[in-house]
Order: C-alpha cells, then sequence, then structure tokens
C-alpha cells in the first residue's frame, strides 16, 4: 500500500472550450467501481443530447484499477488521454467523464487527446484535491482518572481520535502515521506513568 494518494476535494463540474466545442468535465470521488460506473451513467442520462460523454477512472490506492471509454471518439484520443492525466496526478478513488458538445470544427487526433486531457487537468485546478496518507489504528486503554486529560492532550498535540468508549476502563481508538508508533508509544508510557495500554491494530487512509 502506498503511504499517501491523492483524490478529489469532492464532485464538481469546469467546462471549458475548444473551436466552439464545449467541453464539460464532472469529477467525483468514488471509492469503488460500481460507484464510478453509476456516475457515469447518471452524467450520460444528463447529458442524453450531447456528441460524447468519455470517461476514465483510477479505482485502489495503488491504481489497480484503471479504465476508460472513447465514446464514439476516435480510439485513443478521449478517455485514454483523461486517464492519463488522472495518473500523472496522482489521483486515486476518482473519476472523470468529459462531455463534449460539437461546436462544428473538427480537432484532429492532435487537438482532442490535448481538449480531453487538458479538460481533466482544468477541472482538477478549478475543484481541488486533497491528499489522504496511510495510518495506523491503534486502541490506547487508561484508566478514568487519566483518560480526560490524555485524550485532550492527543486532540492538541494533533493526533486524530476516532472513538472514545467508557467501560470499566476508558478507550480511545486513534490513528497515526506508522513511522510515529515507536515514539508515540514512549509518550504514551511518560503521559501515563506506563498504566496506560497500547494496542496497534490495521491500516486505513485519513485526510492529511
Amino acid at each position: 500500500m502506498p503511504d499517501e494518494y491523492r483524490t478529489v476535494a469532492g464532485p464538481g463540474v469546469h467546462e471549458t472550450e475548444v473551436n466552439r466545442s464545449r467541453f464539460l468535465c464532472a469529477l467525483a470521488p468514488a471509492a469503488t467501481e460500481r460507484e464510478a460506473q453509476d456516475f457515469i451513467a447518471a452524467v450520460r442520462k444528463e447529458h442524453a443530447d450531447a456528441s460524447h460523454n468519455c470517461w476514465a477512472y483510477v479505482i485502489g490506492a495503488d491504481a489497480s484499477v484503471q479504465k476508460a471509454s472513447d465514446d464514439g471518439e476516435p480510439g485513443g484520443t478521449a478517455g485514454v488521454p483523461m486517464l492519463q492525466m488522472l495518473l500523472r496526478r496522482d489521483m486515486r478513488y476518482v473519476v472523470a467523464v468529459v462531455t463534449r458538445y460539437f461546436g462544428g470544427v473538427k480537432l484532429g487526433a492532435g487537438g482532442l487527446i490535448r481538449a480531453y486531457g487538458g479538460a481533466v487537468g482544468e477541472a482538477l485546478d478549478t475543484l481541488g484535491t486533497r491528499t489522504r496518507r496511510r495510518y495506523r489504528l491503534a486502541t490506547v486503554t487508561v484508566d478514568h482518572q487519566r483518560a480526560g486529560k490524555l485524550e485532550n492532550d492527543l486532540r492538541t498535540g494533533g493526533r486524530e481520535v476516532r472513538d472514545v468508549r467508557y467501560g470499566e476502563a476508558v478507550t480511545i481508538e486513534i490513528a497515526l502515521p506508522d513511522a510515529d508508533v515507536p515514539a508515540f508509544r514512549s509518550w504514551l508510557a511518560d503521559a501515563t506513568a506506563g498504566t496506560a495500554c497500547f494496542e496497534a491494530g490495521g491500516e486505513a487512509y485519513g485526510d492529511t
């Protein structure tokens, strides 16, 4: 698993014009291939009168799923340059649909490649992206007497507190970068006089 990846900040649409043809690039985050396909279907339905609805998506932090379609444009002139732009920008879990309304001027293969790839690049710049980093999930168990101060210290120290549960003891679920685990263990021992229990769990991605 890569340490981090980028994705779109949220769904949105950005429009560009090239030689009187309108190019509308719709971007959205997609956690699964089904989500990407549903988004594509929704855009195609909304713009059923368009000349083309070309698309590309990348799913997986390691870009394990990559698919694209030219939707009637000459082979390799639309979906592939869109996909290449997403990969060049290190985008993951993202789907892009570029809707073209033909303006009467043919662009040629090179022009189409630039237009479709450029539409995605401009949309990413305009709509914004966010970086997600791989974290180690961990559980800290501490007595009630120390729990309040510990939770406060974690939050003010910039640690991601995901959950707090109260029982016989207090269980605090956190997420921290793998590289920080040894130092965090030492800090925790000092902060709780060695009374807290630290248990490392699995991995997950979170916003930086």
